[in-house]
């Protein structure tokens, strides 16, 4: 019995030394927001042991670690175009086909400053709302390469659209195209293992981001590859928030439809994606890409949309998405519309926001009226109250899923991508938006928005002020661990 008794107090010892340990790790060694500081502190010092390991899966912290670096040789020739480019829209030298684009060049040159992102101005875009689009127009792309397919998805399955696709793949690399795939590790986990089997013995390569070190078991909860986008002999690519799976298509029991959005871009923007695409495939693959060369395609197109390809994640220096929501919103003159599937707003956002709608601009918020992750949903109706009484306007999508991330600003600017409105977005997970400066893109965005508007109940006040008390503590709750969410 003592020595039962003796070994119990060892492991409670170590353990409670593992906390003080973490602890400091979390206030000498780890810059991060005082709030989520403190509620890790509050986690450690109440869960002993589960508070440690609570830490190991979700509150490692790695924006220090510059994950995503091409060699010098690689990635010369899109970064000295970017730097040519600042410096001369810093000297007032830059000509811009548009007028209208030296109206946002604040933004323009945020963008190029956090995150690189050169601006191109001869892009054409096609949008696209539902999975039956999106999926036709990415199989019949695929269908086209001639030299090589590029793509890199959070989810992939192997069912019925992802099968198919997958066969498309392997079809091309048996003709010759170089194909790559890279897929997320959680996101992938429920793939067969034997899905890339003739895809691999017909030339094809994959890649997996943070790789489970066992099948369905990964320390990584956070920093996943979040991104969306295939890109096509340098030529077009494909950006947004569709993964790839049958629910996307609208066939799941549990979520019915998916509205989700996404675009296919071509013209010069299309680097960007693919700059984006060799970063994160020479970090999965942990090897050099002798002809991963990126250079600014030369393709002839009628599109003016001017572009900027911007991404964010646990790795950047700056929260550059989050950055070029906010400028978005501060900079707005007329209205704001927001579509996501999570809000979880930071403070930054969130008084952005408020400070919108107490101005008298038209800002209007959609989400999702079923949750796909509760503790999440619940979050997220936590922040709309004191929103409401600013006079910001939400509304909650009836008919099915509502997946999509767009933001548009005005007449002009609009944002596409994989960054949903919340701090997971901002901080977590790999992220990758198209910030598109165009008129005909934003009316397109914003009929769009007003056709999903029919399908939406509006929350209002007087519906806000009746939750039960149950909602409101699962409100409370859900808030408190938000920075961890």
């Amino acid at each position: 019995m003592d020595y039962i008794v003796s070994g119990y107090m060892w492991f409670l010892k170590n353990i409670l030394w593992l906390n003080i340990l973490f602890a400091v790790l979390l206030v000498f060694f780890e810059r991060r927001n005082p709030t989520t500081t403190w509620l890790w502190l509050m986690v450690l010092t109440f869960l002993p042991g589960i508070g440690f390991l609570l830490y190991l899966f979700i509150g490692q912290d790695m924006s220090k670690k510059k994950m995503f670096k091409l060699k010098e040789e690689e990635d010369r020739g899109v970064r000295d175009k970017v730097l040519e480019q600042g410096q001369k829209i810093k000297e007032e030298e830059y000509y811009y086909s548009n007028p209208k684009f030296l109206e946002y060049e604040d933004i323009i040159k945020m963008h190029i400053l956090t995150s690189e992102a050169y601006f191109s101005q001869d892009n054409e875009v096609e949008l696209y709302f539902s999975g039956e689009e999106k999926f036709a127009a990415l199989l019949e792309s695929i269908s086209k390469a001639k030299k090589y397919i590029y793509l890199e998805y959070y989810i992939v399955k192997s069912d019925n659209i992802g099968m198919k696709i997958i066969n498309k793949l392997t079809e091309k690399a048996k003709e010759g195209v170089e194909v790559k795939v890279l897929y997320d590790g959680m996101g992938g986990r429920k793939l067969k293992r034997n899905s890339f089997d003739e895809f691999k013995k017909a030339g094809g390569e994959v890649a997996v981001f943070f790789p489970p070190f066992v099948p369905f078991f990964t320390l990584r909860i956070n920093f996943r590859n979040h991104r969306k986008i295939c890109i096509i002999d340098g030529e077009e690519a494909f950006v947004g928030g569709f993964n790839i799976g049958d629910e996307y298509l609208g066939l799941s029991k549990k979520f019915g439809y998916w509205r989700d959005t996404h675009m296919k871009i071509r013209g010069t923007a299309v680097a960007g994606l693919q700059w984006r695409f060799f970063k994160d495939w020479r970090f999965a693959a942990n090897k050099d890409s002798a002809h991963c060369k990126v250079v600014l395609p030369r393709v002839k197109t009628k599109g003016n949309a001017g572009i900027q390809i911007v991404s964010s994640g646990p790795d950047s220096k700056w929260p550059s998405i989050k950055d070029g929501y906010f400028k978005m919103i501060t900079n707005a003159r007329e209205k704001i519309y927001i579509q996501t599937p999570y809000f979880i707003p930071d403070d930054s956002i969130f008084e952005a926001i408020k400070l919108a709608g107490l101005s008298g601009l038209d800002v209007k918020v959609m989400i999702p009226c079923k949750p796909d992750h509760p503790f999440v949903y619940w979050a997220g109706l936590s922040y709309i109250g004191e929103l409401l009484e600013a006079g910001v306007k939400f509304y909650t999508y009836q008919n099915g899923f509502l997946h999509s991330k767009a933001f548009i600003m005005d007449d002009f600017i609009t944002s596409i991508g994989s960054a949903n409105l919340d701090i997971r977005s901002f901080k977590l997970n790999f992220e990758v938006n198209g910030f598109i400066y165009d008129e005909e893109v934003n009316k397109r965005m914003i009929e769009q928005f007003h056709i999903d508007l029919k399908y939406c109940d509006e929350i209002t006040m007087e519906e806000y002020r009746k939750r039960s008390n149950l909602v409101k503590l699962k409100e409370s709750v859900s808030r408190l661990l938000s920075p961890i969410l």
